[in-house]
């Protein structure tokens, strides 16, 4: 063959230990002939790391028949019986030795080839590879030192690629392999009770994780033929918002406010009041410290809530890859509870570090910056998340996922990019306000720029009833509230719906951590409609109110139980209540006026000994 007609030939390399003899590079020439229908020229590479087998490079294909290329596509080929055998029958009832014995026995080694690239470019998390021409937006690549990443942008002549791992194990000329996969992660019924990372990794030092499935973290949204209506409540336990802003299982209800003004505690009560109600619990914590997270795992497994809880910890220092994936990978958690018919409750905290993380990514992938210099599809971001967000038909399982994400404002800008556009994908916000905050309120929930889209229709009768025109009254409390700032001289009308108005918004503070049942809930709210606490000074509510429900428990724990098992409030159940309340409003009175009377006594008693000392 003349020198001209080798320079015309296409190029492949074999890269082995030993060179081929003219034999073997014969028939790798055969093969290059009948596999790509053109001549080829062999090139040899000595590699002494390949202690056994060989690659053969054809432009951006490889074929990796070393024994590390063929221990991987066995492993390939028995995933895929895994996944095939989950398809028929509960992943626990699959018998794996048995299956990997007949994949090994079936197993017959394939010429297939794998797309290669090269890197370009690494740094801050983002790498630059060309050469994966076939490759698609959202397939996970694996580098030589077996770092994973997933492609994030595509350009005529190379690909954006995020990093999950080292990214000092990746280098320039690095070698990049396709995977023809999107990115997942493993899911099943062993994660309860876990701390795991975006990738489902567990790190809090408990061992592997047994999991029964790998779902991909991006999915479609439930159609709407296979959606129901949202008409069951997911209590909170927190008597504003349960009574005011019920929320439905498959609702999505957006908590925001400033930085510590609770937003935290209102989605961990709500989580530790799912207690014994069959309802999966998932925490994604995004961006936040690492302490911070250790102290909320912990109280968690004190209240026994980490039975029913999974907790996907992205931390601040975790790089911005893992903290955009992490939301996406908690979802997948999800989904696989609601498509076997479970509810499920999660909690994004906090989707604006969410998006300042993705902000970073996108200008570091050189994607041109909009308003406050996020990417133009910031909004899509976080609809496609919330989306998936739903309750299922019962046809199909009748699963639910209910969301709660979390949103920080600054100097309670509700107006900022990032807050309007959650607002508009979610059905209702709670908004937490600094200056209830600070002045006691707590949780510091504003009544009237809160809502819930879903409305009566997520509470229970006995709610709905015990509610009333509560937030009527607080509207007006409020109006008049402003009101007498400028004004000394009060009729005896208005002070005394002004301290029925203190009385209520009392009567809304609640301590963390101790969520009401739906029955002290109901109590509390037909004893504080019925003005019941009007007539206390409000630093003795309280003492009032704990004691009023320990009252209850005693009194009428048959009433407490008909309305926890039956979700109902009938007429003369609410005249018992308020009967009692009344009864028991007498005989605290009483107490408290011989306490007076007692203290008057024990200080004219004293004085009366200091006088004596004189």
């Amino acid at each position: 063959m003349s020198e001209d007609s080798k320079k015309r030939l296409a190029k492949a390399y074999l890269y082995s230990n030993t060179a081929p003899n003219d034999e073997r590079k014969k028939r790798f020439l055969d093969f290059l002939k009948n596999k790509y229908q053109q001549e080829f020229e062999l090139l040899w590479v000595e590699d002494p790391k390949i202690s056994s087998g060989f690659k053969l490079i054809v432009g951006n294909e490889i074929y990796d028949w070393t024994r590390k290329g063929r221990v991987q596509q066995l492993k390939e080929m028995f995933q895929e019986r895994v996944t095939d055998a989950a398809e028929k029958e509960e992943p626990e009832r699959i018998d794996y030795i048995t299956l990997l014995k007949t994949s090994l026995d079936s197993w017959k080694l394939e010429a297939i080839p794998e797309e290669e690239g090269v890197v370009i470019m690494v740094g801050d998390g983002i790498v630059f590879a060309e050469g994966l021409e076939s490759v698609v937006y959202g397939e996970i690549v694996v580098f030589d030192s077996g770092v994973k990443g997933m492609v994030q942008d595509l350009r005529p002549d190379s690909v954006g690629i995020i990093l999950f791992g080292d990214e000092e194990a990746v280098m320039e000329g690095s070698r990049v392999r396709r995977t023809k996969k999107t990115a997942g992660v493993p899911v099943g019924e062993g994660f309860l009770g876990r701390v795991v990372d975006a990738l489902g990794n567990p790190v809090d030092d408990q061992g592997a994780v047994m999991s029964m499935d790998y779902l991909p973290i991006e999915a479609s949204a439930p159609e709407i033929i296979e959606r129901q209506a949202v008409d069951t409540p997911m209590n909170t336990g927190i008597l504003c918002i349960d009574s005011m802003f019920p929320i439905g299982r498959g609702q999505r209800e957006l908590i925001i406010g400033d930085r510590q003004t609770g937003k935290t505690a209102i989605a961990i009560d709500t989580i530790l009041n799912q207690k014994g109600n069959d309802v999966i619990c998932i925490y994604v914590a995004i961006g936040q410290k690492a302490s911070s997270i250790a102290q909320l795992v912990a109280s968690l497994r004190k209240k026994g809530a980490m039975e029913y809880t999974i907790v996907v910890n992205a931390s601040a220092s975790e790089s911005a890859p893992m903290q955009f994936i992490a939301p996406y990978s908690g979802t997948a958690m999800a989904e696989y509870f609601m498509r076997k018919g479970r509810d499920v409750l999660i909690v994004y905290d906090d989707l604006s570090k969410h998006a300042i993380a993705y902000r970073a990514l996108s200008l570091l992938l050189e994607r041109s910056p909009g308003r406050e210099a996020y990417p133009g599809d910031v909004f899509y971001l976080h609809s496609r998340l919330l989306e998936r967000s739903a309750r299922l038909a019962d046809e199909i399982g009748g699963g639910s996922i209910t969301a709660l994400p979390i949103v920080e404002t600054q100097a309670g800008d509700v107006s900022a990019y990032i807050p309007t556009n959650i607002i508009s994908i979610t059905d209702g916000q709670i908004f937490l306000e600094s200056d209830l905050f600070f002045s006691g309120q707590r949780p510091a929930v504003n009544v009237g720029l809160s809502v819930s889209r879903v409305g009566g229709a997520a509470q229970t009768k006995a709610m709905k009833k015990a509610t009333g025109s509560i937030r009527l009254d607080l509207a007006q409390y409020r109006e008049m509230e402003v009101f007498t700032q400028f004004s000394s001289d009060l009729d005896e009308a208005t002070k005394k719906r002004l301290m029925y108005g203190q009385g209520l918004m009392h009567l809304l503070r609640q301590t963390q951590g101790a969520p009401y049942s739906l029955s002290q809930q109901v109590i509390l709210l037909v004893a504080g409609t019925a003005h019941i606490l009007q007539d206390i000074p409000v630093g003795q509510i309280a003492d009032f109110r704990k004691r009023l429900l320990a009252h209850f428990k005693v009194q009428a724990s048959d009433l407490c139980e008909t309305i926890d098992e039956t979700g109902i409030l009938e007429d003369t159940d609410k005249e018992r209540i308020i009967n009692i309340a009344n009864l028991f409003l007498r005989t605290y009175q009483r107490e408290m006026e011989a306490k007076k009377a007692a203290a008057r006594e024990e200080e004219a008693a004293q004085k009366e000994e200091s006088a004596r000392n004189a």
